[in-house]
């Protein structure tokens, strides 16, 4: 990826604040509107993922879309989860009745041992509860919530639209597209349905589809107005703040399937935009695409542990300058959409000093369109500050 120059005023200002200046003033949105903030599976730096209780949370705090991810059970019906793997989001490993369950199967080429939700009906579905899949978050709302169908989730959005007065969206992810079809549990056109159903069909509807596959996408622009999101995914990013892919996070999964070379940053190209807009209207790539951190090394030839906590992470990182994608998306006439803001300390650059609101504010400086957020409250206020 290409870095932009700083200049000697923005190299003023980085020293000064420890946050790069990316602009003289924030850059445009696309559209000229706020950038949107979803709530990334809800509120999930607060709940446990996908779950009503997530989703209603993010909207109280204020997101105007919620992002159900969707997989689909044995009988064909789709539910929130971020995976069809539910080991990691559920309580599915402590319930007897399911041991049997867990087995092998390849999601995007890899072989993963797991209890898979098309291996369920909807029925055995209900009978699991959510758990928090980061061991370092909130855990005492696990075994409490329900998983959502995607009915439930409209029906959540509408319901509290009606009683805030304002609308709120849904965001919906097609997970493992080419895994879903395999198995004759296609999610598009059921998704479609569903939308429809509700009311919603038009390019205004408050509706984006995302996937990291390309050819769902293509398939579902010839079928939909609704607006569609591709997204763009990496495995790492190395000590300098380089994007490191490795499979299966190194290109669409589709893109295997048929032989295709080209990888995740090859969307990114100038190129790449241009062919993403003949089907989609956003491109949504992982945040470190726009704006990375890299590794301070010592004499010695170590990371240097910046913080004195004695260990390395995000904190330990400096940003480096800002990428050209969004100016490149933009030229197009692509939304920029990135993910995932998540506020703990660990997960912070040093330049934001631990303070998780800090870190909104270079991006919406570079201009882009929305976000997602674990932690919707954070970026609701760093929006309203900008």
């Amino acid at each position: 990826m290409k870095h932009m120059l700083l200049s000697a005023t923005m190299l003023a200002t980085l020293a000064l604040t420890g946050v790069p200046a990316l602009a003289q003033s924030p850059a445009p949105t696309l559209d000229g509107a706020k950038p949107l903030v979803v709530g990334h599976r809800g509120a999930a730096g607060y709940r446990p993922d996908h779950t009503l209780e997530s989703y209603k949370l993010a909207i109280e705090m204020g997101v105007d879309f919620i992002e159900p991810d969707l997989v689909s059970t044995k009988d064909g019906v789709l539910v929130a989860r971020h995976e069809p793997m539910m080991g990691g989001t559920t309580d599915v490993s402590t319930r007897p009745e399911f041991a049997a369950r867990k087995t092998v199967k390849k999601i995007d080429g890899i072989d993963t041992n797991d209890w898979f939700a098309s291996d369920f009906t909807l029925a055995e579905i209900k009978t699991l509860r959510a758990k928090q899949p980061f061991d370092d978050r909130d855990q005492s709302h696990n075994g409490k919530y329900e998983i959502p169908t995607l009915q439930q989730v409209i029906d959540l959005a509408k319901s509290e639209s009606a009683r805030t007065g304002r609308t709120i969206g849904i965001y919906p992810e097609v997970k493992h597209s080419t895994f879903h079809a395999a198995l004759g549990l296609a999610i598009e056109d059921k998704l479609l349905d569903q939308l429809k159903a509700a009311g919603w069909s038009e390019k205004s509807s408050p509706v984006i589809i995302q996937s990291f596959e390309t050819a769902n996408l293509k398939y579902l622009r010839g079928k939909t107005q609704l607006r569609l999101s591709q997204l763009v995914d990496a495995d790492d990013v190395d000590k300098d703040g380089g994007i490191v892919l490795a499979a299966p996070f190194d290109r669409p999964y589709d893109f295997v399937v048929t032989g295709d070379k080209r990888t995740f940053k090859d969307l990114l190209t100038p190129e790449g935009l241009k062919e993403i807009k003949t089907y989609a209207d956003i491109v949504a790539p992982w945040k470190p695409y726009l704006l990375a951190a890299k590794q301070t090394v010592g004499e010695d030839g170590k990371p240097k542990d910046i913080n004195g906590d004695g260990k390395i992470d995000e904190q330990d990182r400096v940003l480096i300058a800002p990428t050209n994608v969004v100016r490149d998306a933009h030229a197009v006439g692509l939304f920029v959409h990135t993910w995932t803001f998540r506020g703990e300390p660990k997960r912070l650059a040093s330049n934001y000093k631990g303070d998780p609101v800090a870190e909104y504010k270079p991006y919406f400086d570079l201009g882009i369109d929305g976000l997602f957020s674990d932690f919707p409250d954070h970026a609701v206020k760093a929006r309203g500050a900008k």
